[in-house]
């Protein structure tokens, strides 16, 4: 059995499509995988670290606003797209697997014009461009919330959530560890902020005006990671040298931070959600602004419209990023509803039910052949 999965450009595309790989090769360890990226981006380096061959397509995106780039456009696009029938051709996939990011859309464009069966994961609650394109094309369009028929054909739609890191789905750590593991107090409520690996800017700066804030609340400590862009700007910061703030460049133990974490601030990235839907915490989001679409301000809505977790623009983070959590540490009523609303939304088998989806497709063709 033939797999071919192509997208990427971010973390948020390129780990679902090796989780979404990895789990096939566990429900079928016959199977045999290419995956189709675009040179440069995060992919090309990701997917051969995880044991998979991928080929690079010479594609980017259309600039929204007027850019010289926009003059490459459309020899990219043709370059990719005889690039991708050559691959195809040449692979011969029982099904090719769409993930979103440039390079989906050649390959899948390519594929489905060749009578491939295929398939397309939206992370988002917000579809992106490439993804919307495909969708009447592809057989079968796995989503991670409800109400994407605003985007897709209702009856390719299959809800199977976002794929979640096994060490965070598997994970059994206990509030104890990960305070040991911080160095943090025990008697003390704790805050956990983050940005993602690189971090945040205005979650940074934010953070650095909250000084008096957590003077004058010494119970509450927060282990704040920064980033590995951002740290050396801000450990020097007047908040960073409070003793109730640990501030980090970057945390490997994802599962023991949330774990000891009483209440959780982050954007709001699809995996991200997809995540803290799992950890069952009291959650503050506060979307990106600078991402395609503002897709991120669109997932956070669509958890605060189930009261299952608190929204903060971005603009409001420096008056609101410490004080909403410190409303829910008083809280607890709505701590413990936030906590449950935002575990109903949790789909721990999202990686097996993607690839469930996957091996139907191929079988179904492999059937016909």
């Amino acid at each position: 059995m033939r797999i071919l999965i192509s997208g990427g450009g971010t973390g948020g595309h390129v780990f679902p499509a090796i989780a979404i790989a990895d789990t096939i090769k566990k429900m079928r360890p016959d199977a045999e995988f290419l995956f189709i990226g675009a040179k440069g981006k995060l992919e090309m380096e990701k997917v051969p670290k995880a044991g998979y061959p991928i080929e690079g397509l010479w594609v980017s995106g259309f600039q929204r606003k007027l850019s010289l780039r926009n003059l490459l456009f459309p020899v990219k696009l043709a370059y990719s797209l005889i690039r991708a029938f050559r691959l195809v051709r040449r692979f011969k996939p029982d099904v090719v697997v769409g993930v979103g990011g440039y390079a989906s859309g050649p390959t899948l464009e390519v594929a489905t014009r060749l009578g491939v069966p295929a398939l397309i994961q939206e992370q988002n609650s917000y579809a992106g461009v490439t993804n919307r394109l495909l969708g009447p094309k592809v057989d079968k369009v796995c989503v991670a919330y409800h109400h994407m028929e605003r985007y897709f054909p209702e009856e390719k739609i299959v809800l199977t959530g976002n794929p979640v890191r096994d060490a965070i789905r598997f994970s059994r750590a206990s509030r104890q560890e990960g305070i040991e593991h911080f160095q943090l107090d025990p008697w003390k409520k704790t805050v956990f902020v983050f940005g993602g690996s690189l971090g945040a800017r205005s979650i940074n700066e934010a953070m650095a005006a909250q000084f008096e804030l957590l003077r004058e609340n010494p119970l509450v400590q927060v282990l704040w990671q920064a980033g590995s862009l951002y740290y050396e700007r801000f450990r020097q910061s007047d908040v960073a040298q409070l003793p109730n703030v640990r501030i980090q460049p970057f945390i490997d133990r994802m599962d023991l931070a949330y774990a000891m974490a009483d209440v959780i601030v982050g954007r709001a990235g699809a995996l991200t959600i997809s995540e803290l839907c799992m950890v069952a915490k009291p959650v503050v989001l506060i979307p990106s602004p600078n991402v395609a679409e503002d897709h991120q301000t669109k997932n956070a809505q669509a958890l605060a419209e189930k009261s299952a977790a608190i929204l903060v623009p971005d603009a409001e983070a420096p008056e609101l990023i410490l004080r909403k959590p410190l409303e829910l540490l008083q809280d607890q009523k709505e701590s413990r509803a936030l906590s449950q609303n935002i575990l109903q939304l949790a789909i721990p088998d999202a990686a097996e039910r993607i690839a469930g989806e996957v091996l139907q497709l191929a079988r179904m063709n492999q059937e016909s052949a």
